[in-house]
């Protein structure tokens, strides 16, 4: 489940979907009521036709959806959508239908039409396919962030296994664009209407969601998203976050990486810069290391017998059988204790086969042609 900064738009489970004020927000419930395929949706005992990323019903049910009391201001929430261009909506003053449409519906995550079947997904069941650039609308038109306005906008710049982002293969990290790897409190700030210590507030409320770790120096800080439906988690195993050494480990290896080079800008906008132009370098490095055979292959291997291995069989599930007790290095200078024994018993019974040739030693001790002797060993 890759999710690179060049897709368009990045998976929200329904079940984690951003509670607070905020416009985003709202969208977001509205989105994931909406139907996902073309068929018709049940209301109140009515029939309706829908196609993708449609709800029909009244207002009582968008009330419902919306989390509001009031149908004042359930109608003055799509009000506010359709000025923002995020969806459009009718509303028929003799039946009482609503009908809502949303305007940046991912057609990729569009199931097929289906007849006498569920249009509409279960509450918290399935995910959501977000725009990347559905928070960019509001940060365009300076627009003040609300709570759950901030967090969509986090999810919706996560990335994983980005391969210009070294920090996204430890952990689903929040990238805004492509020298956005490594954020500061101010730049956050500026986005959303907010000052530091309220982003700093936000971010330890949030900790569970959005962890964000401190860099030494003037480097800023990274977020990573510990949410994000990854192969580990839908696994029920959970994301392993990184630790602080690791990530200290990180950039020395994109400093060393970067070597001599005069690399301008402020000390966030350099490490933004090293992790844009070397991270495909250290990754390549990192797959090279992690191969098992970093020499020549072997072509041939020979295998001697050992000289206990008349004393080992193998039965059917090929477990070895030792018939005999196998001796070990050290009990060797024994063996040949016991060889010496042997071959002293046998020359008392048979003397005449150990006894010197005639002559041989007489030979032996005379001058060669050389003139010089022979020493017997």
């Amino acid at each position: 489940m890759k999710c690179q900064l060049k897709y368009r738009w990045v998976k929200l489970p329904r079940a984690c979907l951003p509670q607070g004020k905020g416009v985003l927000g709202q969208w977001a419930r509205l989105a994931a009521r909406a139907a996902y395929r073309k068929g018709v949706g049940l209301y109140c005992g009515f029939e309706n036709p829908v196609e993708p990323g449609i709800w029909a019903g009244g207002v009582v049910g968008l009330k419902s959806i919306l989390g509001t009391k009031s149908r004042k201001a359930a109608l003055e929430t799509l009000e506010q959508l359709r000025e923002l261009g995020y969806l459009s909506y009718s509303l028929d003053s003799t039946t009482k239908k609503l009908e809502y449409t949303l305007l940046d519906w991912v057609c990729t995550c569009t199931g097929e039409a289906s007849v006498g079947e569920s249009v509409y997904a279960l509450n918290g069941s399935g995910f959501l396919c977000l725009p990347r650039s559905i928070p960019d609308r509001l940060a365009n038109q300076h627009y003040y962030f609300e709570e759950a306005d901030a967090l969509l906008d986090l999810w919706c710049h996560t990335v994983w296994q980005e391969p210009k982002n070294i920090f996204s293969h430890l952990a689903p990290t929040v990238q805004f664009g492509s020298l956005g790897a490594v954020l500061t409190l101010e730049t956050l700030g500026r986005r959303w209407g907010w000052e530091k210590t309220k982003v700093w507030r936000f971010f330890k409320k949030h900790e569970d969601a959005f962890p964000l770790y401190r860099l030494p120096g003037a480097y800023g800080c990274l977020v990573f998203n510990a949410q994000y439906p990854t192969e580990s988690s839908t696994q029920g195993m959970g994301i392993s976050l990184p630790s602080q050494e690791e990530l200290l480990r990180t950039i020395e290896a994109l400093r060393f990486c970067a070597g001599n080079a005069r690399i301008a800008g402020s000390d966030n906008l350099r490490l933004n810069k090293m992790v844009l132009w070397y991270s495909k370098k250290m990754l390549g490095q990192q797959a090279e290391n992690s191969r098992v055979a970093l020499s020549a292959p072997l072509l041939r291997a020979y295998i001697s017998p050992c000289w206990n291995c008349k004393n080992c069989k193998v039965d059917c599930q090929e477990k070895r059988i030792h018939q005999e007790p196998v001796f070990s290095f050290c009990e060797i200078p024994a063996l040949f204790d016991l060889e010496r024994k042997v071959s002293h018993e046998k020359q008392e019974k048979l003397p005449e086969l150990y006894d010197p040739i005639p002559g041989f030693a007489c030979l032996a001790d005379r001058p060669g042609p050389f003139r010089r002797r022979f020493h017997s060993g």
